[in-house]
């Protein structure tokens, strides 16, 4: 009597083992085995870790091994198990690998493949056609699209995190609560003292270092030291936390009347304003859409305040970038505009309010809507229209690894209404669901394409800025995932023809566009995709929004947002309106108090931190892919990105302000936190 030998792994996460019957089917291209029972006697079977073997006996051959059906029942009580995979041994010596990743939870089953990816026209059996799209309807009923708020990108059909399929969950929901988390942070930073001190001013810009953590040699010590200084606030345009604004001034706006009188003091190059941005040396940052969006007025005892400024900047001999013109409105009839010649105050105010507008538009923009909720578009659609043997399945799932569950957390405690954001936000209560809708209607495919973003802002010559790091790591990241890719879809997709005719992954992008983007006419998400290329660039994005660019806008938060006059989370006055009223007590009396700053360094402390286990970009440990090309591939990508990593650390060594955040070794695989 032939015998087939089956191997299963049990997940390494907690509570991953399981004490309930667990029964294996074997179905073949010329019989099924019988329903088997997987029980050692006298042994504690699929405990956590665990790689078990068993023998599967039957009365014929079964032929070529198609799918792997486990079936999981109750024993005493209901106990989920994690399955990773399943190995079958054949009486031939054979060996097949089917792929599982996923939970069994309560008395369910999962019919497997074998791990080998086939794109939907070259299955030929109506076997595994059946299969393919039985997976997909049950999907497209677990994985439902909801509106969360009207003109938002779609997200998951869920309220709370516990109600997610269980596949996408965290493995341990205490480990992200941001009620839990932010307390936590507020307790290690010393700063509970200060946390429930709302409407109590610091004395004076030194008090703020009374929630300060020293941490020696360290960007953030080094921006406490010198946020005051030009050369810093300009930097930070480059290479801090929300890299993604400035762009070369090719003509001043009619609504930012700057005159070569006004700023001549500040050129250095002998030439009028004019000649200047002729000459590429002028760039500008625009906070137009923060204009009419309402502040936080969750606090009747705190009166909060936006401001939509404009600032103008210059590349002086040094190719260092300084601010020349501030205008804090975009009205130039009712705002003046702010000169480093001004007095010292009223300089440094016009640069604290330009700093605060920076952090709303990282916040819910750069980083809320352009990673973590475009990122669960992606995730949503891929889980809906690709069957887990599709090759751009395999290829997407670790970059969307706990994004739905790190975002519909969000939504439960962080986002909503009377959330953590509402406490220490001047976008809160609101602001932030008005400053999302009106981005949608400027969010473009094009600008997640990380080349052609950078180009459209002007900022794609190294020789003008030397310094634009974000720009250099990003683009050195972009080439090496979209290589990588190309390497992967090279594989599967021999034509465009092969493109065109695969109806799951042209599915997969009308999805995204068509529901996850509401079909919103200007985003030009594409509903089709007709060659290889353009399905590279396509599953590029994914991957980089959801790795490199979360990192750029997301780990440098405590770097360059834990010195709160770099980075108010609120204003406490409104934006002045007329030049020299500004002294040491109206900024103070500005600043965020001691209970919303205590509240904003527990959130960029906590934001900051990576996930325990961290998976990095090119760590893909679960094995959905088991042909050797694609191994091949995987390999050659980490070495593309061991190679920019040392030459990103060869670069910092020197530099007391290192940027690493776009480090392949310092980006995780998926937005997860």
């Amino acid at each position: 009597m032939p015998s087939y030998t089956v191997t299963i792994a049990t997940g390494n996460q907690w509570f991953a083992g399981t004490d309930d019957y667990v029964y294996i089917t074997l179905v073949g291209t010329e019989g099924c085995s019988e329903r088997t029972l997987l029980d050692k006697p006298l042994y504690n079977d699929f405990e956590r870790g665990a790689i078990d073997s068993y023998d599967v006996k039957v009365g014929e051959n079964l032929g070529d091994i198609m799918l792997v059906k486990i079936e999981k029942k109750k024993y005493w009580m209901l106990d989920d198990w994690y399955c990773r995979y399943v190995t079958v041994k054949t009486p031939w010596g054979d060996y097949v690998e089917f792929p599982c990743f996923r939970w069994l939870v309560d008395d369910k089953e999962v019919i497997l493949r074998d791990g080998r990816a086939f794109l939907p026209q070259d299955d030929k059996t109506s076997l595994v056609k059946q299969h393919r799209q039985k997976e997909l309807d049950q999907r497209r009923k677990t994985y439902r699209w909801k509106e969360w708020q009207p003109g938002f990108p779609m997200s998951i059909d869920a309220n709370r995190h516990r109600d997610l399929p269980r596949d996408i969950q965290f493995d341990s929901e205490k480990g992200v609560d941001f009620i839990l988390n932010y307390s936590k942070a507020i307790e290690n930073l010393c700063v509970n003292t200060f946390m429930n001190m709302f409407q109590s001013s610091w004395s004076d810009l030194a008090d703020f270092e009374k929630i300060f953590v020293r941490i020696k040699n360290t960007i953030s010590e080094y921006v406490m030291q010198h946020w005051k200084e030009d050369f810093m606030f300009g930097y930070q345009f480059l290479n801090g936390c929300n890299p993604v604004l400035i762009s070369k001034c090719t003509k001043l706006p009619d609504k930012f009347p700057v005159t070569d009188e006004m700023i001549s003091v500040s050129l250095e190059r002998d030439l009028t304003l004019e000649q200047e941005i002729k000459a590429g040396n002028i760039y500008i940052v625009d906070f137009e859409i923060l204009e009419g969006i309402n502040a936080n007025t969750t606090d009747p005892n705190t009166q909060q305040y936006l401001a939509a400024p404009i600032c103008l900047l210059y590349k002086n001999v040094r190719n260092k970038i300084l601010p020349i013109a501030i205008q804090l409105g975009q009205n130039p009839d009712e705002n003046p505009i702010f000169l480093p010649t001004d007095s010292q105050y009223d300089w440094m105010l016009a640069k604290i309010w330009v700093r605060s507008a920076d952090f709303q538009h990282h916040q819910t923009i750069s980083h809320l809507l352009r990673t973590h909720l475009m990122t669960e578009v992606f995730g949503i659609a891929m889980y809906r229209q690709l069957p887990a043997v599709h090759p751009a399945f395999k290829l997407l799932i670790p970059h969307i690894r706990f994004t739905i569950a790190i975002n519909t957390k969000a939504r439960e405690q962080l986002i909503c209404e009377s959330g953590i954001f509402d406490k220490a936000n001047a976008t809160g209560g609101g602001g932030h669901v008005q400053l999302i809708q009106k981005s949608m209607k400027t969010l473009t495919y094009r600008s997640f394409c990380f080349p052609d973003m950078i180009k459209s802002h002007g900022m794609d010559s190294t020789e003008d800025l030397p310094t634009y790091f974000y720009r250099d790591d990003g683009l050195k990241v972009w080439e090496a995932t979209k290589s990588f890719v190309s390497d992967v879809v090279g594989i599967y997709y021999t034509s465009d023809e092969r493109v065109q005719g695969d109806e799951e992954i042209q599915a997969f992008v009308k999805d995204v566009c068509s529901f996850g983007m509401q079909d919103f006419d200007h985003c030009e998400f594409p509903k089709l995709l007709k060659t290889r290329d353009e399905l590279i660039e396509y599953l590029t994005v994914v991957i980089f929004t959801a790795s490199a660019q979360h990192a750029a806008v997301n780990f440098g938060q405590y770097d360059w947002c834990s010195w709160i006059p770099n980075a108010p989370s609120t204003m406490r006055k409104p934006p002045p309106k007329e030049k020299g009223q500004a002294d040491i007590k109206l900024i103070i009396d500005s600043l965020p108090d001691r209970g919303r700053s205590s509240w904003h360094l527990g959130a960029v402390w906590a934001l900051s931190q990576y996930q325990e286990n961290e998976l990095y970009l090119g760590m893909y440990p679960d094995e959905h892919f088991i042909e050797r090309p694609v191994k091949v591939a995987m390999e050659r990508f980490r070495k593309q990105l061991a190679e920019i990593s040392s030459f990103i650390k060869r670069r910092n060594e020197e530099k007391k302000l290192p940027y690493h955040n776009m480090s392949p070794d310092k980006i995780p695989n998926s937005v997860a936190v």
